[in-house]
């Protein structure tokens, strides 16, 4: 009896046990189902995604430089229609929608590289006004609304890639009056208004792509007499050296170039350069590059995009990234859009652009896409932003 008893009662503890697990199963696979549907709601859907055309340029004009300073956005130089450089300075007004016109540059120049430090723009290098490569660095002072000319780059340079580490910026390579690419790393100090020479590029290139992660300054392609280089270096800015990191996958110009939060440098279609007496070809193959890792991912484990295209505005937005415009295998540039949805892995069309163009200049402020120029047959005045639709712009 006592054993019958025994097994009575483990029987009943057992179904009690069975009920509490499988309720318990049911509420975890419902947290997961909650979860996934969080992370699925978590980025905008494709008709979240609106264009919205902006306050046109004065002027069609390509390889202009934006700069974001506490949320407003200006525009530096470029070229005309007929390949001059110019010497403007604009100042966009959301408030009014319309461009504002500030104390011009003393040295007209266009494709310079731009360093925000603190409320000052610091403006290096560019093509000047003889098509060379420009020695001269100017500041503007935003409080003072005027102009200051800084201590020169050590030689004329053009391409140059910049970014700001505490307050100093980081001038890595460009390409000199000879036409020959520089491996030179130079650091501003603001305060003291001198350039030091850090230790040089294994590599030497102009037109690079930087990213300062941290006390990480990585450099990514770049050209060397006019073709793409793969190498890809990062300075240890702490211990003053460089390392060599795996190779870019394959030699490519005009490609998107986006590093995601979490630090994943992402290389999205380009021209690919032919090998021997190959023609280069649009491509729409995807890169990534992890850091944590160290390794650049399989291409299985990458998504191609849906339309192959060069020369494009590419930005991470809202949760995902963007490629929008460019030239592909049409007679005229592109204006379709498309945005990678990270938990379906797939590229998904957005609206398409208002006025298609390639070259365009492009920056990301206040998570919004503000695409301002470029070429469509001729230079382009055209000025618009992607947002998301609660998030209109003016």
């Amino acid at each position: 009896m006592s054993i019958s008893a025994g097994g009575g009662w483990c029987s009943t503890v057992l179904q009690g046990h069975t009920t509490a697990l499988w309720k318990l199963y049911i509420s975890i696979q419902s947290a997961v189902r909650l979860c996934k549907t969080a992370e699925v709601m978590a980025v905008p859907s494709t008709q979240e995604f609106h264009w919205q055309t902006l306050a046109r340029l004065s002027n069609g004009r390509v390889y202009r430089t934006l700069a974001e300073v506490g949320g407003q956005v200006y525009m530096l130089g470029g070229c005309d229609a007929a390949g001059r450089p110019c010497a403007s300075l604009e100042l966009y007004s959301p408030e009014e929608d319309r461009w504002i016109s500030l104390p011009q540059m003393p040295t007209p120049r266009a494709g310079a590289a731009v360093a925000v430090l603190g409320k000052q723009i610091l403006v290096v290098g560019g093509v000047g006004e003889d098509q060379s490569p420009v020695r001269v660095v100017e500041m503007y002072n935003i409080e003072e609304g005027r102009w200051r000319r800084r201590s020169a780059l050590r030689e004329a340079l053009m391409g140059v890639s910049i970014t700001v580490k505490d307050t100093r910026a980081l001038a890595v390579g460009g390409m000199a009056s000879d036409l020959l690419p520089r491996s030179i790393l130079q650091q501003y100090d603001l305060r003291k208004d001198v350039w030091a020479l850090l230790p040089p590029m294994p590599t030497p290139r102009y037109d690079a792509n930087t990213h300062l992660l941290g006390n990480k300054l990585y450099v990514a392609g770049g050209r060397h007499c006019k073709r793409p280089v793969k190498a890809f270096e990062v300075y240890d800015v702490e211990m003053r050296s460089w390392t060599t990191l795996p190779m870019m996958p394959c030699k490519r110009s005009y490609c998107g170039v986006i590093w995601d939060p979490t630090g994943r440098l992402c290389l999205l279609g380009g021209l690919r350069q032919g090998g021997g007496h190959h023609s280069s070809k649009f491509t729409k193959n995807v890169n990534i590059f992890d850091t944590n890792q160290g390794i650049w991912l399989k291409s299985e484990d990458t998504v191609a995009l849906k339309t192959k295209r060069a020369d494009f505005a590419a930005a991470f937005l809202r949760g995902r990234m963007v490629v929008a415009g460019g030239l592909g295998h049409e007679p005229s540039a592109l204006d379709t859009v498309e945005a990678f949805h990270p938990q379906r892995k797939k590229w998904e069309r957005l609206a398409p652009m208002n006025f298609p163009r390639c070259s365009a200049s492009s920056i990301v402020v206040r998570d919004r896409l503000l695409v301002v120029g470029g070429v469509n047959q001729v230079p382009s005045s055209a000025h618009e932003i992607l947002y998301v639709k609660e998030e209109e712009y003016v």
